[in-house]
């Protein structure tokens, strides 16, 4: 299960709650950013397309920072980069006096998914390539719209209050978020929003039914020999990693249901007949509360000791990332659903509804027409109770500062999540068109936000009184833990100049489409 599939799975069907009667924003001022918007429905196709062609993975967004930080300074945004020790991070910031309002979404994409756009069929652009499997790349373009047009909103009516932008990097890997709260990133600051694909477009609050998850590697150290002259004068690295590997998996069946753990090994010795005398392997330890991951985490490092002291070997552990359970904060939730069905759904065409269809039926998943009606607000009482699943450390900040997930519709039902199928809308009129309706509903909320005191004061009566009881932040990252930066460096060392090739010159083709010579909707495999 994706991170957010468990949402997904559990909501659509659900009724509708009532809509609560809420203190917003004035609507006359929601409709000049949604007119506001809807004049950067260029841009926001712009971008979409631009950051999809780079393709970059977690730590190695270079080219997609850059490019989003040009926009934003030159929409007015003092940017800050290389924040929390973390190259292509940065921050944005604008206004004075008011609220501290920050939002963001994520930029990052997966191995090896490289896909081309706007075709039904698995066609990688550059065969092993990374790739937007997921559809990160339509977030910070609804973010950075959105933003504008709250700003230029405030600006025309002398309305106090600051907006703090940020970009998640790494989300795939559970890496930077933690850090951003560790570095004080979100000190001051009164409310969150954090952006995700989706094929639906909704919101929620209390507990997500996510997992909390630590992210660490663990590297034997042994002696090298002769494999087959005198192997006795070795003491293999990887017998101890593979011997940690099945002690887990014996483990498995006296774990709790709720748990996920998964691993890959990222050092497995240099040719067969040298003893290894360094192997590495890394762990996705997953569970539903900070207690229980830290016990994961615990039967982890108890088994790698023993794993060492089996074989003769040593061993060692870092930590990579840690992502917290996810818990959204009521009152923001209910604001940001009511312009979510003040938007409603795009207007699909009839080209977008055949593409999906063809995309599913090539693929061999479930037909389903793109969704019509915005999907229910997800609450305690309509999700069921949660037996584990996926990660995301939006976490770490929704333990910090109320924050809210709102999640926008630029990709097709039924889609397999982290895969080539999630790719291939994501340069096409239905992600941008779903980008382009999550910023009006996110610049909505900001104005709400901003000119309504009660709900700051509402969302932070729920965090303190409501969210702190259940539960409290407790990271295992430590004050010696670093960003690990070096992550996917050789992955773009290697693909990158490949890549180029693709990038979308926006000066000379309208779309990325375009550049690639497709004709939306292709129907059938090209």
């Amino acid at each position: 299960m994706t991170r957010h599939q468990f949402l997904l799975a559990t909501t659509f069907c659900m009724a509708t709650l009532p809509v609560v009667a809420l203190a917003a924003a004035d609507p006359a001022l929601k409709a000049e950013a949604i007119a506001d918007v809807d004049s950067q429905a260029k841009q926001i196709q712009v971008g979409t397309d631009t950051i999809f062609s780079y393709g970059e993975p977690g730590f190695q967004e270079f080219r997609t920072s850059a490019y989003l930080q040009g926009v934003l300074r030159k929409a007015g945004f003092k940017v800050t980069p290389g924040v929390a020790g973390i190259p292509t991070a940065f921050t944005a910031t604008w206004g004075s006096g008011g609220p501290l309002i920050a939002v963001g979404s994520d930029i990052d994409d997966l191995l090896g998914l490289s896909q081309t756009p706007g075709i039904p069929n698995v066609k990688p652009l550059v065969p092993g390539a990374p790739g937007h499997g997921e559809g990160h790349n339509a977030g910070m373009p609804l973010v950075v719209a959105a933003a504008i047009a709250a700003k230029e909103v405030m600006e025309k009516h002398h309305i106090p209050g600051r907006l703090l932008i940020w970009p998640g990097v790494a989300e795939e890997n559970l890496a930077s978020k933690a850090y951003y709260v560790r570095s004080g990133l979100f000190k001051g600051v009164d409310a969150c929003i954090f952006n995700h694909v989706s094929n639906m477009f909704f919101t929620g609050y209390g507990d997500a039914g996510m997992n909390g998850m630590v992210s660490v590697e663990y590297t034997f150290h042994g002696k090298t020999a002769h494999s087959a002259g005198m192997p006795w004068e070795g003491r293999s690295a990887l017998d101890g990693v593979e011997l940690m590997d099945v002690a887990w998996n014996f483990r498995r069946e006296h774990l709790p249901v709720t748990q996920r753990s998964h691993y890959v090994i990222t050092n497995g010795g240099g040719q067969p007949n040298v003893v290894p005398d360094t192997a590495s392997v890394w762990y996705f330890l997953r569970d539903r509360t900070f207690s229980a991951v830290k016990s994961l985490y615990d039967t982890a490092n108890q088994i790698a000791d023993g794993a060492a002291l089996q074989t003769g070997t040593t061993v060692t552990h870092q930590i990579l990332g840690y992502a917290a359970p996810n818990f959204g904060n009521k009152p923001i939730a209910e604001a940001a659903y009511a312009n979510i069905v003040a938007v409603g759904m795009p207007k699909w065409s009839a080209d977008d509804q055949a593409f999906a269809k063809a995309v599913q039926q090539a693929n061999h998943r479930k037909v389903e027409p793109l969704r019509d009606k915005v999907a229910p607000l997800s609450t305690p009482e309509n999700r069921p109770t949660s037996i584990g699943g996926g990660s995301d450390d939006i976490g770490d900040i929704m333990w910090t500062v109320p924050t809210i997930t709102m999640w926008f519709p630029s990709n097709i039902p039924n889609m397999i999540g982290h895969h080539v199928t999630s790719a291939m809308s994501m340069a096409t009129p239905i992600a941008h068109k779903g980008a382009v309706a999550g910023a009006k509903a996110l610049s909505m909320t900001i104005l709400d936000l901003m000119t309504t005191p009660k709900l700051i004061a509402d969302a932070k009566d729920y965090f303190n009184n409501v969210q702190l009881k259940t539960d409290h932040y407790a990271p295992l990252i430590t004050d010696s833990d670093k960003p690990a930066i070096w992550l996917n460096r050789k992955v773009m060392e290697e693909y990158r100049p490949q890549m180029e090739k693709y990038y979308y010159d926006s000066t000379k083709y309208d779309t990325y489409l375009d550049q690639l010579g497709i004709k939306y909707p292709t129907l059938t495999e090209k």
